[in-house]
């Protein structure tokens, strides 16, 4: 049976029914466009013009089908948006001046919560934009890579993946934000030991359209690691399942080296925290 993703749970969160009884949901309106302010803790920094302007037109149709979410108002009247950024400019460029909101009482980590998973489940975050979200929720909020991973219903691994973005050189993280590289590419390319030289791959990456595979190999031919010669034993089905089963064991990425009398397993961490996180589990400790 599959796992639920945390994800569902979090939309009923954030979309609770009109007779839901829970202490923070204080009702739903229809509000002016103009008295709702942007949610200052939004993850998103880029909108695609052309989705917008697709979203505007269906709006100007149907008008607008799912409420946003704001605070209750203040002492003028505003109410600060906290889901439903998308909705809101959408709106404003169908011409309307007023939208259905669902009134949410929350603080400032469930204001950031809530908008990330809306954003991850509705249209994804640009990764950067995702791995920036997360970095708040862990520096304003002492959250540790599990609790964010439960709380937007990633896999720690992935959320820890994701943070690892934010360490590539300004050039790199401008072409993940463009969509010139994956976000493969950007993982390829971390392992490079500084801007410099993670730059200076980039320019190789983009001007040659290597692919992420191709792009592994570039960095490691850049790192000073020899290639696999050719005509070396390919390795069985067993030891690539093996080797999986541990990565998804230990929320990292782990290699497994066979020789002739035996070998070895090495397992990777990326900061202090992961290391900590991989001894506790290696010992068998919560």
């Amino acid at each position: 049976m599959s796992k639920k993703s945390g994800l569902g749970k979090g939309l009923d969160a954030l979309i609770p029914s009109e007779t839901a009884s829970e202490p923070n949901f204080m009702g739903r309106l229809e509000v002016e466009i103009a008295a709702i302010q942007p949610n200052p803790r939004q993850p998103r920094t880029n909108m695609d013009t052309e989705q917008l302007s697709d979203l505007a037109e269906s709006i100007r149709t149907y008008g607008v089908l799912q409420p946003l979410i704001v605070l209750p108002a203040d002492s003028k009247g505003r109410y600060t948006l906290i889901a439903g950024e998308r909705r809101l400019r959408a709106s404003k460029e169908a011409g309307l001046t007023a939208v259905p909101v669902i009134i949410r009482d929350t603080n400032e980590l469930g204001q950031l919560e809530l908008a990330l998973i809306e954003n991850l489940q509705r249209t994804d975050l640009n990764p950067l934009e995702a791995a920036d979200g997360y970095r708040q929720l862990i520096d304003d909020f002492s959250l540790s890579h599990d609790d964010v991973a439960q709380r937007v219903g990633k896999s720690r691994t992935a959320v820890s993946n994701t943070l690892r973005l934010l360490k590539l050189s300004a050039a790199v993280r401008e072409a993940l934000s463009n969509n010139q590289i994956s976000e493969g590419h950007g993982r390829a390319l971390l392992a490079l030991p500084n801007a410099q030289s993670q730059s200076a791959a980039l320019e190789t990456v983009i001007h040659r359209g290597l692919n992420v595979r191709q792009t592994e190999e570039l960095v490691r031919r850049l790192s000073g690691e020899r290639a696999k010669k050719r005509g070396t034993k390919r390795r069985s089905a067993e030891e690539t399942a093996l080797e999986e089963q541990l990565q998804d064991s230990l929320g990292t990425r782990v290699t497994l080296r066979r020789g002739p009398k035996g070998g070895s397993i090495v397992i990777r961490f990326f900061s202090d925290e992961e290391l900590n996180t991989l001894v506790d589990r290696l010992l068998g400790e919560s």
